[in-house]
């Protein structure tokens, strides 16, 4: 076996480990165990428990080694052109599918639980991204707008995005399987979320305007959308007699 593919290994093992624990919980033990190698091989590569984590999380991080990734938009592309770009490169990026699930996972526990080890990567990042979005903003918002309103709008715009991957086992709970799987994609809240947010802004018409094909298809799905919704209310009200 050679050298990257025993490094890679215990990489992918303490992703995992450090997914399903977190950093605290995870032992060096339970990593060897899992990429089926002798502790003096951690210690050969890595050196520590500490410097296995923050390689682990620099393999999952979107931005890279050095954390820094912003979108590229085409040329004398428009303010409403960047923000869908910006919308949809998030929205893959929170929904995307890869060989090694923990990626994301490990990523949320270092959001949710922040240790002192990825501060400056994940803020490097972070910043990055922000300045990028507000960037755009700043092409379309009056410019009086005090800066904490510019703020609260690029956050609420993240916000949308992250919502659907985060609460996606809440959302479950309340729509049936065929509307998450047709609707909840990465193209249709792209879509959603573009349209919320360019007719927010006055960039495109408002919402409510439905076109033909919308119609149609509204009414081909009303249906069944309503006998489950009813079933819905059926089982609450039966849950609280």
């Amino acid at each position: 076996m050679s050298s990257d593919d025993t490094r890679g290994r215990i990489l992918n093992a303490a992703g995992e480990v450090f997914a399903e624990r977190g950093f605290r919980a995870a032992t060096i033990r339970d990593i060897c165990h899992r990429a089926e190698v002798n502790l003096a091989s951690v210690n050969y590569y890595f050196g520590d428990k500490e410097r296995l984590y923050v390689e682990a999380v620099r393999m999952a991080h979107p931005g890279g080694p050095d954390g820094v990734s912003v979108e590229s938009f085409p040329e004398g592309a428009t303010p409403e052109q960047k923000l869908r770009v910006f919308i949809r490169e998030l929205l893959k990026r929170l929904f995307r599918a890869e060989s090694h699930a923990w990626k994301m996972r490990l990523l949320q526990r270092e959001i949710l639980e922040p240790t002192p080890f990825c501060t400056d990567l994940m803020r490097t990042y972070f910043r990055a991204k922000f300045a990028q979005l507000t960037s755009i903003l700043d092409e379309v918002l009056p410019p009086e707008m005090p800066e904490p309103r510019r703020h609260m709008i690029a956050f609420s715009i993240v916000g949308q995005c992250v919502y659907f991957r985060a609460a996606s086992r809440v959302i479950g709970m309340v729509l049936d399987e065929s509307e998450q799987r047709d609707y909840h994609t990465v193209d249709t809240l792209t879509d959603h979320v573009s349209g919320l947010v360019l007719a927010a802004l006055g960039l495109a018409p408002p919402l409510g305007q439905a076109t033909d094909d919308d119609s149609q298809a509204l009414r081909g799905e009303r249906e069944p959308k309503l006998a489950f919704h009813k079933k819905a209310r059926d089982e609450l009200k039966t849950v609280q007699e």
